[in-house]
């Protein structure tokens, strides 16, 4: 089995959330605000040095006015 943080699925679920938090004009920092963590956090996900576990992926989403199974389904329709 491939770990997660290198496939192609995740690689498009980070894709989405970065362009969902720049599509709203949002730094690294406001978003770290509004889940708050660091901006050091949004930018480790964002350039694949760190996975973000389902608890985490529900957050983020809640923060970016977006439905986690929005998520779910990009990931899903990449594997």
């Amino acid at each position: 089995m491939q770990k997660s943080i290198s496939s192609k699925a995740y690689r498009k679920l980070v894709d989405w959330l970065r362009e969902s938090r720049e599509s709203r004009g949002w730094s690294m920092r406001d978003l770290g605000e509004r889940i708050g963590e660091p901006h050091s956090f949004v930018q480790k996900v964002e350039s694949m040095e760190r996975r973000i576990d389902v608890y985490e992926l529900v957050q983020y989403c809640k923060a970016l006015e977006q439905d986690p199974h929005i998520a779910i389904r990009i990931v899903q329709e990449a594997s």
